[in-house]
């Protein structure tokens, strides 16, 4: 019974470390990623789809992404879906083929990335204390219930923080990584 409570709390601190990775990428570093369109939708004869299943995406050089639709008629729609998405991203449409450059990063743009990094690092460490919470929380009924004893639930407890602990600590290497990233020039 412990050991279920364990395994699901470590199921979603694992969901939320990766939720936190994919926002990382969506943030721009000044070098040219295909993550970066990655949630960008686009309407596709009638449903939103990823850029990716419209268009061929893919890196040109450090600083361009080159999008080559696979329909002439989603040209327009791909260029405008980039625009709207507010990533600070001017595509420049060449016959069929879309470019995005990405302009150079700014000192003070670079801070402010790095405020925005550790924002959603903090929200990262506030989920895993939650997720934390509900399993002390739910070990405390047991043992209200009776069905387990409060050496057993000191111990899972113990288990329970030892895991928030190495959880954090992969927060703050992402964070560490990625402010690393955005600070390079």
């Amino acid at each position: 019974m412990i050991d279920d409570i364990y395994k699901d709390a470590e199921q979603r601190m694992a969901k939320t470390i990766n939720v936190m990775r994919d926002n990382f990428g969506k943030i721009r570093t000044g070098r040219a990623s295909t993550s970066l369109l990655a949630h960008v939708t686009v309407d596709y004869y009638g449903s939103q789809v990823p850029i990716s299943q419209a268009a061929n995406v893919s890196v040109e050089d450090a600083r361009t992404i080159s999008i080559n639709p696979w329909e002439k008629t989603m040209v327009q729609p791909i260029e405008k879906a980039i625009m709207s998405a507010d990533l600070g991203l001017n595509p420049s449409t060449a016959g069929q083929v879309i470019r995005v450059v990405l302009p150079p990063l700014t000192e003070d743009r670079r801070r402010d990335l790095v405020k925005v990094i550790r924002a959603e690092a903090e929200d990262g460490r506030v989920a895993v204390r939650n997720i934390r919470r509900d399993a002390n929380s739910t070990l405390k009924e047991l043992v209200s219930e009776k069905e387990i004893s409060s050496d057993d639930q000191h111990a899972g407890e113990t288990r329970i923080q030892q895991l928030t602990d190495k959880h954090i600590d992969r927060i703050d290497s992402l964070l560490e990584d990625k402010e690393q990233e955005i600070m390079t020039v």
